[in-house]
């Protein structure tokens, strides 16, 4: 299968892709604070700069897309037909890095959640899920 987009076409799609301010991030955050928690995000001071941190709980929250970080068994993480080597090794790297930094948060003392992309689809099981996990 051929890419029907024009290599500067991609290229320009490809780096409008933000790392943080993400519609799924604020959909989080919006859920985060209608259940009256507070937080900080981004912080550069901690490991993977986490999306969300809740300092005074020592939590920390990661809002993964389904493509970039491989969410196993989602239909969102499919691997595009061209280039297939770069993305193999781009993938791989993601997900190396999301777990070494898990890693790291945990031994420095912080509780570490992932709320993946499509977990957005159903507003009150995530809602429920994340207030379970700043509770306690």
């Amino acid at each position: 299968m051929t890419d029907h987009v024009d290599p500067s076409k991609r290229s320009l799609n490809m780096a409008a892709i933000h790392s943080k301010g993400t519609r799924p991030e604020m959909a989080v955050q919006k859920i985060i604070r209608s259940l009256g928690y507070r937080f900080g995000t981004n912080n550069v001071k901690l490991p993977g700069k986490p999306d969300l941190v809740f300092r005074s709980r020592r939590k920390v929250i990661f809002v993964h897309g389904c493509f970039w970080h491989r969410h196993k068994g989602c239909g969102r993480s499919s691997t595009p037909a061209t280039r297939s080597e770069f993305w193999q090794s781009k993938f791989s790297s993601n997900v190396t890095r999301d777990r070494r930094v898990g890693r790291e948060l945990k031994k420095l003392g912080w509780a570490v959640l992932v709320v993946w992309q499509c977990e957005l689809r159903n507003p009150g099981k995530l809602m429920e899920r994340l207030d379970d996990y700043l509770k306690a």
